[in-house]
């Protein structure tokens, strides 16, 4: 997906200038007119501030147009949508949502962390809860300020308020199962 023209077609479309959209989520406008261009690619904390600035969730801003006039119950691995912006070498961070969260109170994921990858330097915050369960390799989950380590079969949960970050310290790929209600991605 086309991030920078995604954000600029919906910052347009809501009559959000660059300058506008980078003081409401507190970015600077070079930063704002480099992810336009395609020439930087936001962590998913930053993209999350954008994206409630203007405001519009993640689950909205890489929907992919469905037939909203049938209801749908199973979804083959390549019917979930990428909600994670890609890394411009390897994607390192994956965050795949099950249906359609606009649809739904709950939010549903299958996340993979490359060795390395994390959400971002910047702590998220969103108005939900959240949980999860590690079904392979190891995350370090900081939540307000206290952190910890978690393996597979390990799980959290937490008022997402509380700032939280996610980060594979480990050398193998993590995977999580993990739940948000309301969807905030």
């Amino acid at each position: 997906m086309d991030i920078g023209h995604r954000l600029r077609a919906i910052r347009k479309q809501r009559g959000l200038s660059q300058r506008e959209l980078a003081a409401r989520a507190g970015l600077t406008n070079g930063t704002i007119s480099l992810i336009e261009k395609n020439r930087t690619s936001p962590s998913v904390a930053s993209l999350k501030s954008l994206l409630d600035a203007i405001p519009i969730s993640m689950a909205e801003f890489f929907a992919t147009i469905e037939d909203q006039g049938q209801s749908k119950y199973f979804y083959k691995a390549g019917d979930f949508t990428e909600i994670a912006p890609a890394d411009d070498d390897a994607q390192l961070l994956s965050l795949r949502m099950l249906g359609g969260a606009h649809e739904s109170a709950l939010q549903l994921l299958h996340e993979r962390y490359e060795p390395g990858a994390d959400t971002g330097p910047e702590l998220l915050s969103h108005d939900a809860e959240e949980a999860g369960v590690i079904v392979r390799g190891q995350i370090e989950i900081t939540v307000d300020e206290e952190v910890s380590t978690l393996g597979p079969g390990d799980g959290y949960l937490f008022n997402s308020r509380l700032p939280h970050r996610f980060r594979n310290t480990g050398t193998e790929p993590c995977e999580i199962i993990s739940a948000c209600t309301p969807p905030s991605f």
